[in-house]
């Protein structure tokens, strides 16, 4: 379980509703735009899932060997998860001797002795259930508790994805019988038709490999999601694209052509190896923020505005919590401006901590897990006070009140809230002030108070002001991330607004950190990024 102060955190964010959307009856959802809403109401639902892998040889949720499952479904409301993506292999469900044996034979054929231990302890009727009933069984217990499901057909033959050419990868591949798969799909459909929980279902995880090409995409996709959607028509159906799901840009030249109702989503992943991963280590990492927002942008992000928008799913992405991987934390903060910023639907790889068994491993870690290996307790102590604005709802398209920005932080995960003292500091999401930016180079207002944000001098802390109109007050977004925000001092040097520490609250004004691309300047500048996040609610 969480340390004693992780408890007290939960159990405010737990009292404070407009944060966390509890996914509850009436469902099931659709779209309006780019939103997912409440097919009765029509009041926008922000899917906040965390993926829990069900996929690999044993074809069972991981981590029923570690923690009862109604702790394991208690715990993920407690991270204020409203939803997760549970994901399925094709054969557990079209061949015999696959998804009809019992569990406890499979783990036996694996020689997954421990874990068969763990799981007569903490789930002793999983063990007698065949793999399609326990699967149920944790589709039934994350309902009971409301939490909300989308069903993933991850892989069709059993194992861990996503090598290039694993024979999982592409339709005709040597485990990927598109026949077989539709089949799966139907009968995963009608299997959880009727249930409420089950609001979406993903017709296929990261196509990819040497076989990969927009026909095909083009054909299969359509049959399946016209068959997905015929035997389940309350599911959502989301679709997903090329290149381990980086790339929907095909879809600028010719649409999908399906009409489902207000049913259909896309989905994309990523991640910082979605591109070079070693570039967020050797490349000045304000450019590659940049870089990398764009191509989300060019290959997936396009499609949630302008006409005939329609929600985006960001169905995988994640980070290694342990703090090891310095790409990965500075991945982490340009992607958390981007989520926040246009206040994305999104599922975090991943909730498990550990492994039954992965590539011929017996109990691995799983380092990108929310759980630390024994399910215990949080892997990073950090998670919930940097998650806290994703996974809260900012923008309402049913609300009537104006929008303004939150000032956000994406490398602590902290907002910026001005003080009694005409002063300003970073403090966690659950609450926040209001501001006005409404062009570039004008000033940063305190909605509602004639106050400002101004730059006092290099390494003091920035304050607000009723002298509104100096170019101390006057602030620009000036490097290629737009994530740096500056004004000018009176010696016309640039000053950035920045976070003291990872200790500190305090907000200062120092010199900017690496806003010049041409300077190959490779100090981390994040201390300094700052995102305006829109919100009306």
């Amino acid at each position: 379980m969480p340390s004693s102060s992780s408890s007290q955190a939960f159990l405010v964010l737990f009292l404070l509703p407009v944060l966390f959307i509890h996914i509850a009856s009436p469902l099931p959802l659709s779209t309006d735009g780019r939103w997912i809403v409440d097919a009765a109401t029509g009041r926008r639902v922000k899917l906040e899932c965390v993926n829990w892998a069900a996929h690999l040889e044993p074809m069972l949720a991981e981590g029923l060997d570690k923690k009862p499952l109604g702790s394991i479904v208690a715990e993920i409301r407690r991270l204020r998860f409203n939803c997760v993506r549970l994901t399925w292999a094709t054969y557990m469900f079209t061949r015999p001797g696959q998804g009809d044996l019992p569990v406890e034979e499979t783990l036996d054929a694996l020689g997954l002795a421990g874990a068969k231990l763990g799981v007569a302890r903490n789930n002793p009727l999983v063990l007698n259930m065949t793999h399609a009933e326990a699967y149920a069984a944790v589709v039934d217990e994350l309902g009971k508790q409301g939490v909300a499901l989308v069903l993933d057909n991850h892989v069709s033959k059993p194992q861990w994805c996503c090598p290039y050419d694993d024979g999982n990868g592409f339709f005709g591949d040597e485990y990927f019988d598109p026949e077989e798969w539709l089949r799966g799909l139907v009968a995963v459909a009608e299997r959880f038709n009727g249930k409420s929980q089950v609001v979406g279902m993903s017709m296929r995880n990261e196509l990819r490999g040497s076989r990969q090409n927009e026909h095909d995409w083009y054909q299969y996709i359509r049959i399946a999601a016209t068959k997905v959607h015929e035997a389940n028509p309350n599911v959502l159906v989301i679709l997903s694209g090329l290149t381990w799901a980086s790339d929907l840009s095909f879809l600028k030249k010719r649409s999908v052509g399906l009409n489902l109702g207000r049913k259909l989503v896309y989905e994309a992943h990523w991640y910082s190896f979605s591109g070079d991963r070693k570039i967020w280590e050797v490349q000045p990492v304000d450019r590659v923020c940049a870089d990398a927002v764009q191509r989300m942008d060019d290959q997936a992000g396009f499609l949630s505005s302008g006409p005939g928008a329609a929600p985006l799913f960001l169905g995988e992405f994640g980070f290694d919590q342990t703090g090891k991987s310095e790409a990965d934390d500075r991945f982490l903060s340009c992607f958390m401006g981007y989520a926040a910023g246009k206040d994305l639907d999104w599922a975090l790889w991943a909730l498990q901590g550990s492994y039954y068994y992965r590539q011929g491993v017996v109990g691995p870690e799983e380092t990108f897990g929310v759980l630390d290996f024994n399910w215990d307790g949080l892997r990073s102590p950090k998670f919930v006070e940097r998650f806290q604005l994703v996974q809260t709802m900012v923008q309402d398209p049913s609300s009537n009140s104006p929008m303004s920005y939150i000032m956000y932080h994406p490398q602590s995960g902290h907002c910026i809230r001005a003080n009694n003292n005409h002063g300003i500091g970073a403090t966690e999401c659950w609450r926040w002030s209001r501001w006005s930016h409404d062009r570039d180079g004008g000033p940063i207002r305190q909605v509602g108070t004639p106050l400002c944000l101004k730059a006092l001098g290099d390494g003091l802390p920035a304050a607000l002001s009723n002298d509104c109109s100096s170019q101390r007050s006057a602030w620009r977004s000036i490097s290629n991330s737009k994530l740096h925000v500056a004004a000018v001092d009176g010696d016309g040097n640039r000053l950035c607004l920045e976070k003291k520490s990872n200790e500190s609250s305090v907000i200062l004004t120092r010199k900017c950190i690496c806003v010049d691309d041409d300077s190959g300047c490779m100090e981390n500048p994040q201390s300094q990024w700052f995102k305006f996040v829109p919100t009306n609610t």
